[in-house]
């Protein structure tokens, strides 16, 4: 890949990340149009049932597109969908050539994109900045093979493991620049799990709030692990701003339930496991619903909940230069027996927040 060839398809790659988390269930794809070494059109997938990333592209170059080059994040689709094939569409525009990224492994398109482009006689480079747009598309592409989202668990915790003083307290074991990594990263999510027990103590509102950021953000659907119905019916996550559900079983009572849903919120009831919600029914049915990937924020118990049943696919882990000590371990559940049954992430990438450290790695290869 040439370098004129590398900037276009990192231009197209900024433009998905941009929308990351506000097109769900489809990917944010970016699109780059270039003609006589210019961008003569570009763009990103717009929100269910708006354009694809090659349209919105294909639109802003109007006639300049014929003759003309494509970059792309994902192999575009050649099926109807809420909008026609973007094949089509690059196609009837005249598109001379068209670099992609990634294969889709959608059923739906899985190399017929490709090949609907081939057969038009237009020129089809594949695998052009595959591990920037990997990573942009992970989520669309575990979907994809799983049918669930990515499960991303995040905590912070102290050198010592600890996520909060032995009184209970627990803001902030972090820094202020770790809290604006952390939202600036809630907008790409579809959802934001926590238990109860983080509801009762810290009282969150879970919304993105992102610094410098003008107009409307994302709010990831705010997720409550609530088994027993003990949400407080006055509980900031239920307040307005974000769309809120709350995952109970059967032991939660009915004038509970009425009281959450009339603060707007929307009880959902799923089997349980060992006395709690089914976990695994949890990210089934948020699967189910389109999310591609969702973050577990806490608590401990929540998340040695999530790991014991190995539904964790990334961690991202912020160490904080603190010696606290008792026994609030960060993650709970039942734990490792052996050193050798411990989970050794994959993939590791560290980055530093001020004092504070970023771990992030995956609980698997690709393809597990």
């Amino acid at each position: 890949m040439n370098e004129a060839s590398v900037e276009y398809m990192a231009r197209a790659i900024a433009l998905g990340d941009a929308v990351l988390g506000t097109t769900s269930p489809n990917p944010s794809v970016g699109a780059v149009i270039v003609k006589d070494g210019r961008i003569v059109g570009e763009g990103a997938t717009l929100p269910p049932g708006g354009a694809h990333a090659e349209r919105v592209a294909l639109a802003m170059a109007g006639e300049a597109a014929r003759g003309a080059a494509l970059w792309c994040t994902l192999e575009p689709c050649p099926h109807t969908g809420r909008t026609g094939p973007c094949t089509e569409a690059i196609i009837a525009a005249g598109i001379r050539e068209v670099h992609y990224a990634l294969d889709d492994p959608d059923a739906l398109v899985n190399g017929g994109g490709r090949a609907a482009l081939e057969g038009a006689g237009i020129a089809v480079y594949a695998g052009e900045g595959a591990e920037g747009a990997r990573r942009l598309h992970e989520g669309f592409l575990h979907q994809r093979r799983t049918g669930r989202p990515l499960v991303i668990a995040k905590f912070a915790a102290s050198l010592d493991g600890k996520i909060a003083a032995t009184g209970g307290d627990s803001r902030w074991v972090s820094g202020p620049e770790t809290r604006a990594w952390a939202h600036r990263m809630r907008p790409t999510l579809d959802a934001i799990i926590v238990g109860v027990e983080t509801v009762l103590i810290d009282n969150p509102l879970l919304t993105a709030r992102p610094e410098g950021m003008t107009g409307a953000v994302h709010q990831p659907l705010r997720v409550v692990v609530d088994s027993r119905g003990r949400t407080p019916l006055e509980a900031k996550v239920l307040s307005p701003g974000a769309s809120t559900l709350v995952a109970t079983t059967a032991q939660a009572g009915g004038e509970w339930r009425r009281g959450v849903t009339a603060r707007g919120a929307e009880v959902v009831e799923l089997p349980q496991r060992e006395g709690r919600v089914n976990l695994a029914a949890l990210v089934d049915e948020l699967g189910r619903r389109g999310a591609l990937q969702v973050l577990v924020e806490g608590g401990g118990v929540l998340l040695g909940g999530f790991f014991d049943l190995g539904l964790v696919d990334k961690v991202t882990a912020v160490i904080a230069p603190l010696i606290i000590g008792g026994e609030s371990a960060a993650v709970g559940g039942r734990g490792a027996t052996r050193m050798a049954d411990a989970l050794r992430l994959r993939g590791v990438e560290v980055t530093r927040l001020g004092d504070d450290i970023l771990v992030t790695g995956y609980t698997r290869g690709e393809g597990e």
